[in-house]
């Protein structure tokens, strides 16, 4: 499922800024980017994360800047200010230009200046960013149930529908029967004209049409099937992965009423309720 959280707090002297972003996927995948020095988050972060939330790819940006710098001592790379020195007087002397060389000018070359800290107190760094990623993951998670009402309204819809389509094959499939009888005795007569018919004979093969084309355990499997999973949306829980594997039995039902039925309505109902299912089985895809 989509979703996006964000947090900012202080807490013991860093200013810590975490984003959350996820996109549909089938399963769990953790991806992060953490300021440097604090890659040691990342395993604390990736397992709250799996306490929370069980589906999608999911992006952590965790930024930590320390406020209190009484704990910090600034150094010069020496070595290698003194290169720049040398080199920048090179060129100036080389094409003549004015050398114009100030402390300031030098400090802004790379790692001309170094910051040396503490060693990090890895525990107290984790206590001060979980709240902050508290947060942020409630501000995930609530903008994912909201979009996880929205798909939930519109698979019971579509459940609607394939149920609409399940009754009509139940009414419409006793007819085929009696239209079925029909056709044989006609088709007799035109084949013996007049003579008297063995009906018997005739009950036979209708009972034998009837029995090949019933639908009746599809049909009641369906509608067990429409009832699981109105329960699962109604649970509450993660039901992404369940979901799909009761849309691929709806799907191998309908597929054998399809093949079972030897009508025309019947068969376009069928196509209509595969179309259905398919729509249902792209939006469980987002279900977390």
């Amino acid at each position: 499922m989509t979703g996006y959280g964000r947090a900012q707090q202080t807490v013991q002297g860093m200013d810590v800024t975490i984003e959350i972003k996820s996109v549909n996927h089938r399963y769990y995948e953790f991806s992060s980017r953490i300021t440097r020095g604090y890659g040691f988050l990342e395993d604390n972060i990736k397992t709250y994360l799996q306490g929370r939330v069980c589906r999608g790819k999911i992006d952590v940006f965790v930024e930590i800047q320390t406020v209190d710098s009484s704990s910090a001592d600034v150094m010069v790379n020496e070595s290698l200010a003194s290169g720049y020195v040398q080199a920048l007087r090179k060129i100036a002397e080389q094409y003549g230009l004015k050398d114009d060389l100030s402390a300031s000018v030098i400090a802004r070359y790379p790692d001309v200046l170094m910051i040396h800290r503490a060693p990090e107190n890895e525990d107290a760094v984790w206590a001060a960013v979980r709240p902050v990623l508290r947060e942020a993951v409630d501000h995930f998670i609530a903008m994912r149930e909201a979009e996880g009402a929205r798909l939930r309204a519109d698979v019971e819809s579509r459940m609607k529908v394939l149920l609409g389509n399940v009754e009509e094959i139940e009414k419409r499939s006793p007819k085929t029967v009696v239209e079925y009888k029909e056709r044989l005795v006609t088709h007799i007569h035109e084949l013996i004209g007049e003579a008297p018919l063995d009906e018997q004979r005739i009950l036979t093969e209708a009972a034998i049409f009837a029995d090949r084309i019933a639908v009746a355990e599809e049909t009641v499997r369906l509608r067990s099937h429409f009832a699981e999973m109105t329960q699962m949306l109604e649970s509450g829980t993660g039901v992404g992965r369940k979901l799909d594997f009761v849309v691929q039995e709806l799907n191998r039902e309908a597929n054998t009423i399809g093949s079972k039925a030897q009508d025309a309505s019947i068969a376009h109902m069928v196509i209509e309720m595969k179309a259905e299912i398919e729509k249902i089985r792209e939006q469980i895809q987002n279900i977390e």
